[in-house]
């Protein structure tokens, strides 16, 4: 059985493909930081995985701070151990936590300030290469490991309020080819998977997202908008070793949403 550790594994991208993976035989490696219901529902959904024959941990925990990163591959690498295969084939960073709020501002205490936008590039961005690093030298990488990020459109255009978080994504992406190349000689793959405009908790915050939503489903192709399960049914494809060609790359999973620039009529599209 594969492993797999899901950064952000308990709603949205994560939690979809935390599903998709176990039902595919993985092992599930969760990190997510959920209080309340939420945490009740993250350990519910942990449960749900573990009806599907495969081994589950979750951590609530900030994945993004360094002693929690430490602390939790240590564990993992302990919880390895019982394990057949004691190394990890999969990581997915998920994190969709930042600030939101304009760069510039008549109010300078309105817009967003180092503090906010050293968060938001540590947890959306910075993350994944600490991660990247702590498990490449616990020698917990599988051969022909495959590492997935989850970027955004907004990464290439301007939007209001998310200057940081497009920032971040910059940034997330920039890493993904770095890591590409400097992992290819160990036979480990890294790319990032832009979904089209999905409804998720993360995606929720963000103000007028729902009319974001109402005019990405009139101008995909397939007349819906993007939902978490076909993010993870396309990981679940290229965490296959035969993808293994397929590196550095920021990859649309959008039904075609990015490539039409006009609101077709009805009629356009059967």
């Amino acid at each position: 059985m594969k492993n797999v550790i899901i950064l952000g594994s308990s709603s949205g991208f994560g939690r979809a493909t935390a599903i998709k993976l176990a039902e595919e035989g993985f092992n599930i490696f969760g990190v997510h930081l959920d209080f309340g219901k939420n945490k009740e529902k993250a350990e519910e959904l942990a449960d749900e995985l573990r009806t599907k024959g495969v081994f589950v941990k979750f951590y609530n925990s900030n994945a993004a701070d360094d002693f929690n990163r430490v602390d939790i591959i240590k564990d993992i690498e302990s919880e390895l151990q019982g394990l057949e295969n004691k190394k990890i084939n999969v990581l997915i960073h998920s994190l969709a936590f930042g600030a939101l709020g304009p760069l510039i501002h008549e109010d300078a205490t309105k817009q967003l300030t180092r503090k906010k936008m050293d968060m938001t590039l540590n947890v959306m961005a910075n993350s994944l290469l600490y991660w990247s690093q702590d498990l490449f030298h616990s020698n917990l990488f599988a051969e022909n490991a495959r590492i997935f990020a989850l970027t955004s459109a907004g990464s290439g255009g301007v939007m209001m309020n998310y200057g940081g978080i497009s920032v971040a994504k910059c940034a997330l992406e920039a890493y993904v080819r770095q890591l590409a190349v400097e992992l290819a000689p160990y036979k480990i793959t890294c790319n990032a998977l832009m979904p089209g405009t999905t409804d998720t908790p993360a995606g929720n915050v963000i103000p007028g997202f729902k009319q974001m939503l109402n005019f990405a489903k009139q101008i995909n192709p397939y007349k819906r908008n993007t939902e978490p399960t076909d993010i993870a049914n396309v990981i679940a494809l290229l965490s296959d070793e035969k993808s293994y060609w397929i590196t550095g790359q920021i990859i649309g999973v959008d039904g075609g949403e990015d490539i039409v620039h006009f609101v077709p009529d009805d009629n356009d599209i059967n």
